[in-house]
């Protein structure tokens, strides 16, 4: 996977944050979501690279990246610290500006850093992700339902870590199967081997479930802080057509509040379009990110 690619690790924001990087041209940096790794991009992030210098990274408490014990107060877990951790990394490779692409919790780390560093960002795509503040804030049976693993996460420890620890493919494949419309069958084998390897590790599954304490704490209440905060540059939110995110909201209306520049479409497929569809979606990344540069 990632032919052509350097893999290194990196010291960033106190933590240790493992990349890969490939191509040329402006700078791109491409995040994953829960419960996957920055190995969901392998097969898009080449397709990029042939015009973008490409850097694709575990984010903190996922993959090979650093899993520091949890704070009291749960700020080292927010997706401020992985912003920081990722701006690190960008700095640390020499580019003070970059495009971001991120899904899922990448997404949300990407919203984060727009948010708090929109001076470093020249676009933004969000992938298949609604504003934290308007999900806890707007919880009904629908989206109870749908974001189950997100109230069962934030459990306090060790209960959730325990429960998933003892069978952790049933527990994720649960989730990367049960959400849209993807099966076993739509990920690549190499792809859904490396998730696998990773979701066993003791540590992955805590630092996911510090993942989701913080964001049902320190993360919504800077959201609410951040409310009506606007961010100018350029802005893509896709999701898949077959999953929830666009049958709950209005993600053109949603995040143009944020994002007035903003850019939107549905894509073929659930929640995991770029594992299920890797050519269109990146197609239409590159379609957008060549607008951009006009």
């Amino acid at each position: 996977m990632f032919e052509g690619f350097k893999k290194a690790t990196y010291q960033c924001n106190g933590i240790q944050i493992q990349a890969v990087i490939g191509g040329s041209g402006p700078p791109l940096l491409m995040l994953h979501g829960f419960p996957q790794t920055h190995v969901m991009w392998a097969k898009v992030a080449p397709m990029l690279a042939k015009s973008y210098t490409v850097v694709c990274s575990d984010i903190r408490g996922y993959g090979n990246s650093g899993k520091p014990t949890v704070s009291e107060d749960l700020s080292n877990y927010s997706f401020r610290e992985m912003a920081k951790d990722q701006l690190e990394l960008m700095l640390q490779l020499g580019f003070e500006q970059f495009h971001m692409i991120g899904h899922d919790r990448g997404a949300r780390v990407t919203h984060r850093l727009s948010i708090d560093h929109p001076e470093t960002l020249l676009s933004v795509s969000l992938l298949d992700i609604i504003p934290l503040y308007e999900v806890f804030s707007k919880v009904d049976r629908h989206i109870a339902k749908a974001y189950w693993h997100w109230y069962f996460l934030q459990q306090p420890s060790p209960y959730p870590e325990e429960i998933i620890l003892a069978n952790p493919d049933h527990f994720y494949e649960g989730c990367l199967f049960g959400w849209g419309s993807a099966q076993a069958e739509h990920f690549d084998p190499e792809q859904l081997a490396a998730y696998r390897h990773a979701w066993r590790q003791k540590d992955n599954i805590y630092g996911s479930c510090a993942d989701y304490r913080a964001a049902a704490n320190v993360d919504f209440l800077m959201d609410e802080k951040d409310l009506g905060k606007q961010v100018h540059i350029p802005a893509l939110v896709l999701w898949g057509a077959n999953g929830i995110m666009g049958k709950l909201f209005d993600m053109q209306e949603t995040w143009s509040k944020t994002y007035p520049l903003l850019q939107s479409k549905p894509m073929s497929g659930g929640h995991f379009f770029v594992d299920q569809y890797p050519q269109e979606t990146a197609e239409v990344l590159l379609e957008f990110l060549n607008s951009t540069n006009k």
